[in-house]
């Protein structure tokens, strides 16, 4: 009896460890819901979803909310219900999923949640792009204010200030945010969220590549690029090689930069 109860005691504590690794596992790979959400277009929310989120949560599945039902929705241009619960079942069935949503259904997409109450629980992040574009700043600040009236914590909301200049104040460059979270709060600010303008998130988009796919392509593309001129390959062919070289070497900078905004994000 007693080497019995010393066996399920150690089977016990191996269970309760194994939960725990797993536990911490899952955390060590950010599993989380995160919705990619503004009311203003142009402020590059597919990238963020695309390229600094998606990658960095395993196995991550990007929804955007334009494909869902789309037939119905190409015709109506508005998320309907029966959509929204699509979504909502999606969502149970992934651990990491990023959900893109278009800017011209925000509006439905909040509407959605105010019915589904407490759907927004769903979310562990709400990630508002910005930009430095007056139009795009006063939007930012109305979906901010839409978010936090419907009762999603301060912690969930986060900014993200894009496309930014290297060599602009950030301050200045985004005075209408900053005053609004003075005066306001309802959301996190971190001034070093910041995506900076890099010819990459346009070089990218023929390739179907994330930016660590790319930083993370063993071809050795500068030695490829002299065998291609040693046997006189194609014009085509070079000028692929000469894209691919400037793009891993972009890659390697912004995957770096984007590991440490994706940080301040999820934390």
């Amino acid at each position: 009896m007693t080497r019995r109860r010393s066996n399920s005691n150690h089977n016990a504590t191996r269970v309760r460890d194994s939960v725990a690794a797993a536990l911490i596992d899952q955390q060590e790979r950010h599993t989380m819901k995160i919705a990619v959400i503004n009311f203003s277009g142009n402020v590059g929310k597919s990238t963020v979803a695309r390229h600094l989120l998606a990658p960095r949560l395993d196995g991550a599945e990007v929804i955007a909310i334009e494909s869902i039902n789309s037939d119905d929705r190409e015709k109506s241009g508005a998320l309907r219900g029966a959509q929204f619960d699509e979504l909502q079942e999606q969502m149970m069935m992934l651990n990491n999923v990023v959900v893109d949503v278009g800017a011209s259904n925000v509006e439905d997409f909040i509407s959605l949640m105010q019915r589904y109450d407490g759907s927004h629980e769903d979310f562990d992040r709400f990630v508002v792009p910005t930009v430095p574009v007056t139009k795009q700043q006063v939007d930012t600040i109305a979906t901010l204010d839409e978010l936090r009236d419907l009762g999603v914590p301060p912690e969930r909301i986060r900014l993200l200030f894009n496309t930014v200049d290297t060599k602009s104040d950030l301050r200045k460059a985004f005075t209408r945010i900053f005053d609004h979270y003075e005066r306001k709060g309802g959301f996190v600010l971190n001034s070093e969220a910041v995506i900076y303008e890099n010819p990459i998130f346009e070089k990218i988009k023929p390739f179907d590549k994330s930016i660590i796919e790319i930083r993370d392509d063993p071809t050795d593309y500068v030695a490829w690029n002299a065998k291609a001129m040693e046997e006189g390959a194609p014009d085509s062919q070079r000028a692929y090689i000469r894209q691919m070289v400037a793009l891993k070497r972009l890659a390697n900078r912004a995957a770096s930069e984007l590991d440490a905004v994706f940080k301040m994000l999820v934390h």
